[in-house]
């Protein structure tokens, strides 16, 4: 038997002048229902129309029609929209995605109507919200009136996405195609942005992502890895090269295991085919997936944000530049907060270390004036760019600032060290901003598997101070002793700052590292001190005692030696106590020769590194 739909809608009837009514969002906005509202507004006057971001057509926001409608937006997007708010004809409501629900059904911003686009109904007469469950469920359950578009070319979605035809008040049947966003293309910048951010992401854990270059590039840098799932308020292409590979299971989810769990999906054709009647894909309400409890019932989270601007104490600025606000809130801080309390969860905020052609830094000694703190400096622990990976969790304003200082683009160091100068964040004998070691190439982080543990090598630089000055205090006198020929009672913190502020064109120091979590810790340093007189250098390195005989000392000389070729540095010379029998070997192994001192107790060891294989 069919099933009987509600009648046309006679708006008079539905609402009047001064009415609050919701429209859904993302890309399935119910243009053909809007326009039929427009047609039929003969009396009507300022009615308040609100919605998440809208993309597409938002033709209720162009000036033509400002006594009529007026947007409020919890999502600005669109360069109608955008317009209307720069312009006062529109509102922003700056609220968390997760707690939008909540201002419908306390009363807040009562709704009189939500139109609403939706699938034909099933044979029992339910009709799905399909990529845009969202706000939207929450507008339906707590409007006085939905009025619906009848859309055949609405995916059925599975999850909480279905709303029986019985709950419909109106309704108009308009066949119209979503809102398609093709993936951007993915340059240099967001290509070395997405491999650091991959290099975080562990098998088994469970991802969440948003839409642009930066996620479309992490999330090509996942294929290989395995067990993944995706509890995410958004779906977007990306996704789909991720499932089609195999790397995304959804077995190691704690919280609805084997299921991708979503709000909304922004994409092709494609993307609207692959959720539609897919039972592994499903579709909840973003009070409930947004909801940072739940977020956390994942363990090994990864939330992967962008951002505007970072200023060097970690605040994060997302919704605005300056006094102009851009976008939204959205999802960040739910799933900021969500991963941080995620046993192994991993808050990520990830942007460009520049914009406007390079000439203006991302990284900032201080957030621009009428700009607004998203994510504050207590709940942000990585932010990542093209230059590395900075960890701030735990870390004092002085060292979180060198560490965001190292990810900022290096024209930009040298003045961001300055500024924070001025604040007294940094001491006086802080002299050196962070290099790079041009040889390793754009990503100056190697992962490392030794004996099925993961490590990390890269250079070492001025946020290690505290790292290094704990790598010191773990040695035993005699691995000290073997290292610097005599005792040194005392590791200061100016003398680790020197240690680690290094001009990396000319001396090279390399350090590999253990991450848990946060927390780094020095396992093995290597480095050359440049003679450039006699184009020469010196090598030495030093192991963690636990770690010794795992080969860190042998792969920290082979990237020392073949950054010395690069150089075209002729000679490199190492000096080792006759009795320290492992480093010689580790020395002759690489092809170093023993040059004759007459000293026994001392051995001289010598490298031609042009002829070094």
């Amino acid at each position: 038997m069919a099933i009987a739909l509600p009648p046309e809608p006679n708006w008079h009837k539905l609402i009047k002048s001064g009415s609050r009514v919701f429209v859904g969002g993302t890309a399935s906005v119910p243009y053909a229902l809007v326009q039929h509202l427009i047609e039929n507004s003969e009396g009507f006057s300022d009615i308040e129309l609100v919605h998440m971001l809208a993309l597409g057509d938002t033709r209720w926001a162009k000036e033509k029609y400002k006594r009529l409608f007026k947007a409020n937006t919890f999502f600005i997007g669109g360069e109608a929209i955008r317009r209307a708010v720069d312009e006062g004809r529109a509102d922003y409501t700056p609220v968390f995605l997760s707690e939008i629900s909540s201002l419908f059904s306390d009363g807040t911003l009562a709704l009189d109507a939500a139109l609403v686009n939706v699938s034909p109904p099933d044979e029992f007469g339910y009709c799905s919200l399909g990529a845009a469950v969202d706000i939207s469920m929450s507008a339906v359950r707590n409007c006085q009136q939905v009025v619906a578009q009848i859309n055949p070319q609405v995916p059925r979605t599975a999850g909480h996405s279905y709303i029986h035809i019985s709950e419909i008040t109106a309704c108009i049947e308009a066949s119209e195609p979503l809102v398609e966003v093709s993936p951007p293309p993915i340059d240099s910048v967001a290509e070395r942005i997405g491999q650091y951010v991959s290099m975080l992401v562990d098998d088994g854990a469970t991802l969440q992502f948003g839409i642009g270059k930066i996620p479309s590039a992490t999330l090509k840098y996942l294929c290989h890895h395995k067990d993944l799932g995706i509890h995410s308020e958004m779906l977007t292409d990306s996704v789909i090269e991720l499932l089609s590979s195999g790397a995304v299971t959804n077995k190691k989810k704690t919280f609805h295991p084997g299921k991708v769990v979503t709000s909304f999906a922004i994409g092709s054709r494609k993307l609207y085919d692959l959720i539609d009647n897919n039972p592994h894909i499903e579709f909840y309400p973003s009070s409930y997936v947004n909801k940072p409890t739940n977020i956390a019932k994942n363990d090994n989270m990864i939330a992967i944000n962008s951002a505007l601007e970072v200023d060097l104490t970690g605040q994060v600025v997302a919704d605005s530049l300056g006094y102009d606000f851009y976008s939204g809130i959205g999802g960040q801080v739910d799933f900021v907060t969500g991963a941080s309390i995620s046993k192994g969860g991993k808050p990520i905020i990830a942007l460009p270390s520049t914009a406007k052609d390079e000439t203006i830094s991302r990284i900032t000694p201080r957030i621009s004036e009428g700009a607004g703190v998203v994510t504050s400096r207590g709940n942000v622990q990585y932010v990542v760019t093209e230059y590395g990976i900075a960890s701030l969790k735990g870390k004092s304003i002085r060292e979180r600032a060198l560490e965001l200082i190292r990810v900022a683009h290096p024209k930009f160091r040298a003045q961001l060290l300055e500024e924070v100068r001025k604040h007294y964040w940094v001491p006086h004998y802080q002299e050196k901003y962070p290099t790079d070691i041009p040889e390793l190439g754009a990503i100056q982080l190697k992962r490392l598997n030794i004996q099925g543990e993961t490590f990390y090598m890269r250079p070492l630089n001025p946020a290690d101070e505290r790292r290094l000055q704990e790598f010191f205090y773990s040695h035993t006198k005699e691995t000290l002793r073997l290292r610097y020929n005599y005792d040194p009672k005392q590791m200061s913190r100016e003398k680790s700052c020197n240690l680690v502020s290094v001009d990396q064109s000319a001396d090279v120091a390399l350090c590999i590292v253990k991450q848990d979590g946060s927390r780094i810790t020095i396992q093995a340093v290597g480095r050359f001190y440049l003679e450039p007189v006699s184009n020469t250098c010196e090598v030495a390195f030093v192991t963690r005692e636990t770690q010794q005989g795992k080969g860190m000392a042998s792969r920290l000389l082979n990237q020392l030696i073949d950054i010395a070729k690069a150089r075209g540095i002729e000679k490199m010379m190492a000096y080792v106590r006759g009795e320290n029998k492992p480093m010689i070997t580790i020395f002759e192994q690489a092809n170093f020769i023993r040059k004759f001192t007459g000293d026994p107790s001392d051995i001289e060891l010598v490298l031609d590194v042009a002829n070094a294989k």
